[in-house]
């Protein structure tokens, strides 16, 4: 494998499967059976998960509700997904911990780098939930944040397309893919890879992004070996 240790991070949306709302069990087996594949590898693997198939703090805020109220209400979200995705996990026989930045002792272990470490050296899966525990962050910078904290090698982002293209694909069919591309050239095009904050904080510690689709199967277990799936954003 190319990467000893990767954060990956999913978007909330990805968990809904084909539904239009919550968590599709499906889509949840799927992904446990991916990450099980490099699992078996012995690749150390953080996640984060946003929380938009539940409460998107962003959307509540622009409808009039109170920004840090709405975001804390994203953050739960995201501590939801990231239960059933350890449950998943857990019945894929994956070794798996759910670690949150807003303290919920009963159902999380609260965030603790070292502990966190620890975990993934003794081959169990680490969950990030509760984003960064503040208002104001999305789960991009806790994403990047996180993968600095533990060290990773790089960051996979998973998402319904395969890279980084020119324009958005879904709605341009002329728009071109990116194989490769520098952090630079991502800020000159504008183009939209994470929100700026998060993307500024990879840049400047030089934290490789991989994007790529997580929904084809057998992708996640051919960037850990160095295929060039997706698009590679780094210096």
């Amino acid at each position: 494998m190319k990467y000893k240790r990767i954060l990956l991070k999913l978007s909330g949306e990805a968990l809904m499967g084909e539904r239009q709302y919550g968590i599709d069990p499906k889509r949840l087996a799927e992904y446990a059976e991916e990450i099980k594949k490099i699992t078996d590898e012995n690749v150390e693997v953080a996640i984060v998960i946003g929380g938009g198939n539940i409460f998107r703090g962003v959307a509540g805020a622009s409808k009039g509700m109170d920004r840090v109220q709405a975001d804390h209400m994203g953050m739960l979200a995201t501590v939801i997904n990231g239960l059933a995705l350890q449950s998943a996990l857990e019945d894929a026989d994956i070794p798996t911990r759910l670690q949150s930045a807003i303290k919920i002792n009963e159902v999380a272990e609260p965030f603790i780098k070292r502990r966190a470490i620890r975990h993934l050296e003794k081959g169990r899966v680490v969950i990030f939930g509760g984003g960064t525990g503040n208002p104001y962050f999305t789960t991009d910078s806790a994403a990047v944040l996180r993968a600095i904290e533990i060290n990773a090698d790089v960051i996979l982002k998973g998402t319904r397309v395969d890279g980084i293209y020119t324009a958005d694909p879904e709605k341009d069919k002329k728009a071109t893919k990116f194989d490769f591309i520098t952090f630079d050239d991502v800020l000159r095009k504008g183009l939209k890879v994470m929100d700026t904050t998060a993307f500024t904080l990879s840049q400047e510690n030089e934290l490789p992004i991989i994007v790529f689709d997580m929904n084809k199967s057998g992708n996640l277990f051919k960037v850990l070996s160095g295929e060039a799936i997706g698009t590679k954003v780094n210096l």
